[in-house]
């Protein structure tokens, strides 16, 4: 494996009016946030963080997910950054209050029916 854990942000951008967007919050600040912070820590031989397209989460979202554990992560603000990197990315442990659920993937619109 080339790199021990891929964290994925998305930067999704849709036309005004349609269904909400996660990646219009703050998905390139969201980007260059945990960018500096893996860089700042000496991580990027080990850890790659990069923007991504849409991964259908948009209501629960800023969205991000770290591979290859498959953790998604809601409502993801510049502030929570430093704590999915100590934590998660270092530390191997999961930031229980943003971590997304099956309960929360089920509110979903697209997944209802």
């Amino acid at each position: 494996m080339l790199y021990k854990k891929h964290v994925f942000i998305c930067t999704n951008q849709r036309p005004a009016g349609g269904r909400v967007c996660c990646g219009e919050a703050h998905g390139m600040e969201l980007v260059a946030a945990f960018k500096k912070q893996v860089k700042a820590r000496g991580l990027q031989s080990e850890i790659r963080a990069q923007r991504a397209g849409c991964m259908e989460t948009c209501e629960l979202g800023p969205s991000v997910v770290v591979y290859p554990e498959g953790v998604f992560y809601g409502h993801v603000q510049l502030s929570d950054v430093d704590e999915i990197v100590t934590e998660h990315l270092q530390n191997n442990r999961v930031v229980e209050r943003l971590r997304l659920t099956d309960a929360d993937f089920s509110k979903l619109p697209w997944k209802k029916g």
